[in-house]
């Protein structure tokens, strides 16, 4: 579903030229539910925006479901994310101008889906939100808002689903409960999720774990393997 081969990303500063990633191959499997870790400023957000291609890398080739990103140009790149891809945020990204409800169908409609409403409301369902469609996100606890951020991800069934961070702004206990919600969606709708963490246990719950320091790759293991050894 997902290749990155010699993946560079260099940027300038002041000080000059910084490399964030050297050198990255990965093969990510459809299906599969894998954790990117490391410490801060070790290059996972980098290396997940552009997987998803939200940037572009300065060399080296990301292919998603059988498309190389660098032939694409932003427009194309932008169709090809509509069309596969889902993101859940720390920050939830939900926009504060439209309800639960209309958040979570803003991008069924973009689809052209004569059906945005009835899948929105059966989502929000799902994720424990029937009761407060109509509130606006600044209305709700940050639990409430990346559960709604979630059944937007999962609303045009996307078939790779990006988390970074998806917990860093909850509490552990509402994050626990937001960590399960997202696997048991994954599960049910057969998603590729690449999820960007620090937390380990979160981690530990994804079938392989590839793990960046300083912009490169160090560990890239099974989990069920990691756990039997």
């Amino acid at each position: 579903m997902i290749e990155t081969r010699n993946l560079v990303k260099a940027v300038d500063t002041s000080e000059g030229i910084l490399t964030i990633l050297k050198g990255i191959g990965i093969k990510i499997e459809a299906g599969e539910a894998v954790a990117i870790v490391g410490a801060s400023g070790s290059g996972k957000s980098t290396l997940l925006g552009l997987m998803a291609g939200l940037d572009g890398a300065s060399s080296g080739e990301i292919i998603l479901d059988g498309h190389s990103l660098s032939e694409l140009n932003e427009e194309q790149r932008a169709i090809l994310r509509g069309q596969l891809v889902g993101f859940v945020f720390q920050s939830f990204q939900l926009l504060p101008s439209l309800t639960a409800l209309e958040n979570v169908m803003l991008p069924i409609e973009l689809k052209g889906d004569q059906q945005a409403r009835e899948k929105a409301t059966n989502l929000l369902d799902r994720v424990g939100l029937a009761e407060r469609w109509h509130h606006y996100p600044n209305q709700l606890s940050g639990g409430e808002q990346q559960r709604v951020a979630i059944a937007r991800a999962f609303a045009t069934e996307a078939r790779v689903l990006f988390a970074d961070e998806p917990t860093g702004n909850l509490d552990t206990v509402t994050g626990a409960k937001v960590v399960d919600l997202l696997f048991e969606l994954n599960r049910e709708y057969s998603t590729t999720l690449v999820l960007v963490t620090h937390d380990e246990r979160l981690a530990s719950r994804c079938d392989r774990k590839i793990r960046l320091v300083a912009g490169e790759v160090v560990e890239d293991e099974k989990i069920g393997d990691a756990l039997s050894a």
